[in-house]
C-alpha cells in the first residue's frame, strides 16, 4: 500500500479523480452524436452544455469508481498513486466532490438541452457505478461486456440533446460503442493482466485465458465491423462514410487478426503485442464518429 501523504490537494488531484483520459473519449462520442443528429452544427448552447455537463457526468462516475476501488487500486502499480489511495483527497471529500459533479451535470445538461438527455446522463453514472463497479467488476469475466453499456450511453445523450428523442440510428450508435468496448478494453486487460491477477479481479485474460480472450475479441471486432455497414445499407450515411468505414475496418481487422495469430502460435501476449490494438481502437472510434458527422453534414 502506498504511504499516506499529508500534502494539500490541488486542482490537479481533483482532476485526476475524474479520469480525464476516459472523459475525452466519452465526450467525443457524445459530441459526435450531436453533430450526426443535427446533420451539422448542433448549436452553441447545447454543444457547450454537453461538453461541460458531459465532462461532469463522466467525471462523477470516475470519482465514485475510484472511491469504491480504493482497496485494490493501492495494490496495483498503475493505480497506486491515485488521490483516493494516497488520501491526498479523503474519502469524504471525494464523495462530496462526486456528488456535486453529479448534481451539476444534471442541471447543466437539462438547462442546455432537455430532460431526456439529463436523465440519460445520470443513467450512465448509475450503470457504471452500481452495475459495473460494484456488482460485475469483481464477480465475472463478462464484467466489461455488460458494464460496457455505461460507456455506450453518451451517444444517446448527445442524440437526445439535439432531437429530444431516440431514433433507431441513435440506438445503432449505442450498439456500435457497446460492441467496440470489449475489443478496446480487453486489449488493455491483456497488457496489465498481472495487475488484475494480483488483486483478484476476474478480467477475461485471467479467467478464461489469453487465447479465449483474443477469440472473443475477434468475434466482437467482426460484429462491430458488421454494425458499421448497416446504417449505410439503411441509407443513413452515404458513400463517403462507407469508404472511410471500410478503410478503418480493414485496419481494425488486421490488428486483431495479428493478435490472434500470436495466440494461435502458442506465444504469450505481451504489452508490445496488445498495445497496437489498444491504441488503434481509440483512434478507430474517434475517426468513425468523425466520418459519420462529416458525411451527414456534407453529403447526405
Amino acid at each position: 500500500m502506498t504511504t499516506v501523504t499529508l500534502r494539500r490537494a490541488t486542482w490537479r488531484d481533483y482532476l485526476a479523480l475524474t479520469k480525464p483520459r476516459v472523459i475525452s473519449l466519452l465526450l467525443l462520442t457524445t459530441i459526435g452524436a450531436m453533430f450526426i443528429a443535427a446533420r451539422g452544427f448542433p448549436g452553441l448552447v447545447p454543444l457547450l452544455g454537453l461538453l461541460v455537463g458531459g465532462a461532469m457526468s463522466a467525471g462523477a462516475a470516475g470519482v465514485f469508481n475510484m472511491i469504491y476501488d480504493g482497496d485494490i487500486d493501492g495494490r496495483m502499480k498503475r493505480t497506486s498513486l491515485r488521490p483516493t489511495v494516497t488520501q491526498v483527497i479523503s474519502t469524504r471529500d471525494a464523495l462530496l466532490f462526486g456528488a456535486v459533479l453529479t448534481v451539476l451535470s444534471f442541471v447543466v445538461i437539462w438547462g442546455a438541452s432537455n430532460l431526456l438527455a439529463a436523465l440519460l446522463s445520470w443513467s450512465g453514472i448509475a450503470f457504471y457505478v452500481l452495475i459495473y463497479t460494484i456488482w460485475l467488476k469483481r464477480t465475472t469475466w463478462q464484467n466489461i461486456v455488460i458494464g460496457g453499456a455505461a460507456g455506450a450511453i453518451p451517444p444517446l445523450v448527445g442524440w437526445a440533446a439535439v432531437t429530444g428523442e431516440l431514433s433507431l440510428l441513435a440506438w445503432g450508435l449505442f450498439a456500435l460503442v457497446f460492441l467496440w468496448t470489449p475489443v478496446h478494453f480487453w486489449a488493455l486487460a491483456l497488457m496489465i493482466k498481472d495487475d488484475y491477477a494480483a488483486v483478484g479481479v476476474p478480467m477475461a485474460p485471467i479467467a478464461i485465458g489469453e487465447r479465449a480472450t483474443v477469440i472473443q475479441m475477434v468475434m466482437y471486432a467482426a460484429l462491430t465491423i458488421l454494425l458499421t455497414v448497416i446504417p449505410f445499407a439503411l441509407q443513413e450515411f452515404g458513400i463517403a462514410y462507407f469508404v472511410a468505414a471500410l478503410a478503418l475496418n480493414l485496419v481494425l481487422a488486421l490488428r486483431v487478426l495479428r493478435l490472434f495469430a500470436v495466440v494461435r502460435s502458442g506465444a504469450a501476449v505481451d504489452r508490445a503485442t496488445a498495445l497496437p490494438v489498444y491504441k488503434y481502437s481509440m483512434l478507430y472510434l474517434a475517426l468513425l464518429f468523425l466520418s459519420m458527422a462529416l458525411d451527414r453534414a456534407l453529403f447526405v
